[in-house]
This record gives C-alpha cells, structure tokens and sequence, in this order.
C-alpha cells in the first residue's frame, strides 16, 4: 500500500477512501476536527475581523485595517473548511481550503505588525533606526506579498497537478512561501529589538513632540501587544513549517489535533485578539500618523535631528 506523501494529494493507502468505506485513521489528517475548538475559533475570528472593521471605520487606518480584516477572513473561511472536514474527514473540498487558507492567512496578520513600526519610530525619533522608517514598510511587506504569492501558487500547483513531478513542485513551492514567512519574521524582528536598544541608549533625546504619548500607559501596552502578537504570528508559522515539511504521509505532528489548536489556532486567535484591544489607531494620535508631519516637525524641534547611539 502506497502512501501518498504530496500536501495536497489524498493520504490516502486504501485507494478511494470514503467515510462510507475508511475509519477516520485512513483521512489525511488522522481525525475528526473538535467540533467545539472549530466553532470557537471560527465565532472568535469572525467577532474580530467585525471589530476590526468597526476600528478602521472610527480611526481611518486603513492599511492596518485591511491587512487584519483579509487576516482574519481567511481565518474564518479555513474554519468553515474544518467543518467540513468535521462532516467528511475525506473531503477533498475541505482539506484543500483548510491548508490553503489557514497557511497563509497569518500573513495578513504579519502585514499589519510591520506597518506599525514606521510609526513606532516617527513616535520614539526616525534618528535612531538602521533604517528610514518608510522602508520598514516597503521591504518587509513586500516581503510579506511574496510569501503569500508562494504560498498561494504552492497550494494551487499541488491541488490540481494530476502527476508527481507537479505535485512535488507544489509542495515545495507553499513550504519555500512559508519559509520566506518565517525568515521574514525573524529578520523583522531583529531590527524591531535593535531600534529597541537604540531608544534605550537615547532614552535621554527622543522626540520631544510625543513624550505625553510614550509614557502614556495605553502606548506602553501597546507596544506589549505588538510583540505578544509578533511572538504569536512567529510560533504559529515555524509551526507550520515543522507540520508542511513532513507531509501528509504517517505525519506526526500533522496529526496531533492538540498541536494545531495549541500551535495555530490560538497562537494567532492571540496576536488577532491583543491588537483589537491595544488597535494602533487608539494609541497613536492622527497628526503621529502622518510620516511627513511628524518628520517636520521632528527636525524644527530639534534643530536637525540628533546624533543617535545605533
């Protein structure tokens, strides 16, 4: 008996398995999702991108906003995907919309974390930081579209190759996306902690414009958030790359149902749920959201800016 070792390609060692004809043990994933952990996180995620949407409207950040609404649409239709698993462990339909949709729906979620440090450090002093706060932005999130592209096109390129050759390009195509991720991540936030370093060492000239907000008690939790939420979305998918990179084949830790609520569903639920509480919108006033304001006003306040300790 062959075991089909593809992602997207039925695990399957009995030929055309069905719920009729296989025990659950003979699915791709070994069991029948927990009906009430699906429930939960799909009720949870759709609260979130709701409140998502109401936060956006009342603060007009619309990039945030849209990044964390697509985030957790994604992560809604992926559970409406694990309740079809949970009426047909064998559903082809099922299957192939949890994996593609739950992989890369944290992405989304990484998009808006990066967006925030431009802010972070226009908020603390631009000065200070190895790079132009803009480019956070630019790089990272370009960064962040190229692993979803892979990971998208990965999942498309196994899920209608009909040889192994195909297949095995798709695997390795979603698992490459989803290593981007993660390299993403961890360079991202090696340069967040090195602009951390840099305001401590400077703590005695930062931007005198925002002093009231730094040490604000709402802007220092935020910041608390934001690497709660950074830490979440960085677990779940080195996770996910441990889960990818051994296929579908007599896979343990794709097949521990505990892993997966522990390691992805509640990882991100976390980083959703504390960026809803602590919103950027909330803690940084309209006129520290603006680049070109804050920089302004920034260099008349301090005569050109200051000799940061980087």
């Amino acid at each position: 008996m062959d075991a089909n070792p593809h992602l997207l390609a039925r695990a399957n060692e009995n030929g055309n398995c069905t719920q009729a004809t296989c025990p659950v043990e003979y699915s791709i994933y070994g069991y029948r999702p927990n009906l009430g952990s699906v429930i939960f996180f799909l009720a949870l995620f759709a609260i979130s991108g709701a409140v998502y949407v109401w936060q956006g409207v009342k603060t007009r950040t619309k990039f945030f906003t849209g990044a964390m609404v697509i985030g957790s649409l994604s992560e809604v239709m992926g559970y409406i995907a694990k309740v079809l698993l949970w009426q047909d462990p064998f559903s082809d339909t099922g299957f192939k919309m949890s994996v593609v949709l739950l992989t890369f729906a944290p992405a989304f979620y990484a998009a808006g974390i990066y967006y925030t440090l431009k802010h972070i450090c226009l908020t603390f002093g631009p000065d200070f930081s190895r790079l132009r706060p803009a480019l956070y932005t630019q790089i990272f999130i370009t960064c962040d579209v190229l692993s979803i592209a892979l990971q998208a096109a990965g999942g498309a390129i196994a899920s209608i190759s009909a040889t192994d050759s195909l297949l095995k390009v798709g695997d390795n195509v979603m698992i490459t996306g989803l290593a981007t991720q993660v390299f993403t991540l961890v360079v991202f936030g090696i340069l967040a902690a090195d602009y951390g370093l840099a305001i401590y060492r400077n703590r005695a000239h930062l931007n005198p414009l925002t002093a009231e907000l730094r040490q604000s008690r709402q802007f220092k939790l935020f910041l608390v958030a934001l690497w709660v939420a950074y830490f979440g979305i960085l677990i779940r998918c080195s996770y996910r790359v441990a889960e990818l990179a051994g296929g579908w084949a007599n896979n343990p830790i794709l097949r521990e149902q505990n892993l997966f609520i522990c390691l992805d569903g509640m990882a991100v639920a976390i980083a959703a749920l504390v960026l809803n509480i602590w919103h950027p919108g909330f803690c940084f006033p309209k006129e520290h959201q603006n680049p070109e304001v804050t920089s302004e006003k920034l260099r008349n306040a301090s005569g050109g800016g200051v000799e940061a300790q980087v």
